[in-house]
């Protein structure tokens, strides 16, 4: 690991991420959520699996782009995506991609750790240079903002709900080893379920 990804993942962030997230989801009202697969997954579902949540299982860089395809597809509903710095980072064209395509009621946020959860706690490419809300600023998101402090994160909160889209956070959380709470983990399940809470009766075959 090189000395400049050590000196990052040694700093010592005061957010918890699970009170972050129990944070990101008590104002979403009827928003639709999107979770990308790993740590942000888990985080949702601790703080209460709900059937307009779509937590992802085994895509990772995946979660942005789904929710730009259901932010396009529900231009009447807010759509937040909570997913990882390196999810992100394995998907950095999508945030070109929302860019250009403006959805309004887009609202992406990084929950970011530095690290790898899931697969060891490798230090990502954020404990170093890279600035997740200048890539996406450059990329052309409308409102683009961090937190890495309570302060920051009061000061947020209003824009993932409300700010004029598409929105880009990223959240500095500590680093921290947490029990795992999983949502069920069939696919076929999740996706029915989202559908009949998004569409209603008749959005899924008998």
């Amino acid at each position: 690991m090189s000395d400049v990804l050590q000196a990052g993942r040694s700093r010592a962030y005061p957010l918890p991420r699970r009170e972050v997230a129990k944070a990101l989801l008590a104002g979403r009202g009827e928003a639709l959520v999107v979770a990308g697969l790993g740590a942000t997954n888990w985080d949702i579902s601790a703080v209460g699996d709900r059937a307009d949540n779509f937590p992802l299982w085994g895509a990772m860089g995946g979660a942005a782009m789904l929710g730009l395809g259901l932010a396009l597809a529900q231009p009447g509903r807010r759509v937040l995506v909570l997913t990882g710095d390196g999810d992100l980072l394995m998907g950095l064209g999508s945030l070109a991609t929302i860019a250009t395509q403006r959805p309004d009621n887009l609202a992406l946020v990084a929950i970011d750790n530095e690290s790898y959860a899931e697969t060891g706690m490798q230090a990502t490419a954020t404990a170093g240079v890279v600035d997740l809300p200048g890539i996406a600023r450059a990329a052309g998101f409308a409102t683009v903002d961090s937190a890495v402090d309570e302060a920051g994160l009061a000061r947020v909160l209003p824009l993932v709900h409300g700010g004029a889209g598409p929105v880009f956070i990223a959240i500095k959380v500590r680093l921290e080893s947490l029990p795992l709470v999983m949502p069920p983990k069939d696919g076929a399940y999740l996706k029915d379920r989202f559908r009949l809470a998004l569409l209603g009766p008749g959005a899924v075959a008998a």
